[in-house]
């Protein structure tokens, strides 16, 4: 962010802006013109606002040098992010389909989505047996090499999709704001997909991503599981101006989730060429 002091802003109220940055977790950079004083505000500027600045003695005006992610854009690194999973590349020239898994017979293609809430039982119990079941199918599928891709619906699932060795975190769009779980997926070491709510912008969608980048985890993919839809028998459609964005502005790769999106006008089958020409890495079928 950069500040610009008024011309006769006094050395008191310049030290004050730096205090007031410095209190943020941010660094200054001072430059002293013939007329003016300007003040950079080094770090991740979006802990305050312009305004805040503004409202302190002998400020001018301050301004936003970056949009509000700045980890996750193409100005920060223009090439794609790839992410590799047992051997296998996400993001870049790689497209994989991703098959889900509704009982215990492995799919064929070489990677497996599951979802427990569209299972019959339930992996997260405490009772022994239940975990066993999850543990069985994740193993079943690290057997024959193929990563397994596990949602989870709740900050509580977190740790038994981990201790269950799950390869990719999948974060369905009700958790996209939920601070507490994005800080903690932030902190760990293992990819993620962060889906996007079906009642979000894209911006919103980046930010929430940016959050978990900034936290420390790099390991990022972008979902998109469905947007409103005005149509009656069709109340959810793939997002592809959201998923066509997202692919310019960032480097992460685009997962499009079309599992529960097929309906009487659209097939899977078109619904999957829709996801490719958009631009999608992975498409979980």
């Amino acid at each position: 962010m950069i500040i610009v002091m008024q011309r006769q802003a006094t050395e008191t109220q310049i030290s004050n802006v730096i205090s007031f940055i410095r209190g943020r977790g941010l660094h200054e950079h001072l430059s002293r013109g013939a007329e003016r004083t300007i003040i950079g505000a080094v770090g991740d500027e979006r802990v305050f606002e312009p305004r805040e600045l503004e409202a302190l003695a002998g400020v001018e005006k301050a301004m936003r040098i970056l949009q509000d992610w700045r980890i996750i854009s193409r100005e920060s690194q223009p090439e794609d992010t790839v992410i590799t999973v047992r051997g296998q590349n996400f993001g870049g020239n790689h497209f994989h389909i991703v098959d889900s898994m509704s009982d215990t017979r492995l799919p064929e293609r070489a990677n497996v989505f599951i979802d427990p809430f569209y299972q019959a039982f339930s992996p997260y119990s405490t009772v022994p047996q239940t975990n066993i079941s999850m543990q069985q199918q994740i193993k079943q599928a690290h057997a024959a090499n193929k990563p397994v891709w596990l949602r989870i619906r709740d900050v509580r699932q977190l740790e038994p999709a981990l201790q269950a060795e799950a390869d990719i975190i999948y974060l369905g769009g009700e958790l996209m704001s939920n601070r507490t779980l994005l800080n903690e997926v932030g902190c760990l070491n293992i990819p993620v997909v962060l889906c996007k709510d079906k009642h979000h912008q894209v911006d919103e969608w980046l930010i929430a991503a940016e959050h978990i980048a900034l936290k420390g985890n790099h390991h990022l993919m972008l979902g998109e599981a469905g947007t409103l839809s005005l149509e009656r028998n069709a109340p959810y459609r793939l997002d592809v101006e959201a998923i066509v964005k997202a692919r310019q502005i960032t480097h992460l790769p685009i997962v499009a989730n079309i599992s529960r999106l097929a309906h009487a006008y659209m097939d899977s089958a078109t619904l999957m060429q829709l996801a490719q020409a958009a631009g999608t890495h992975i498409v979980i079928h």
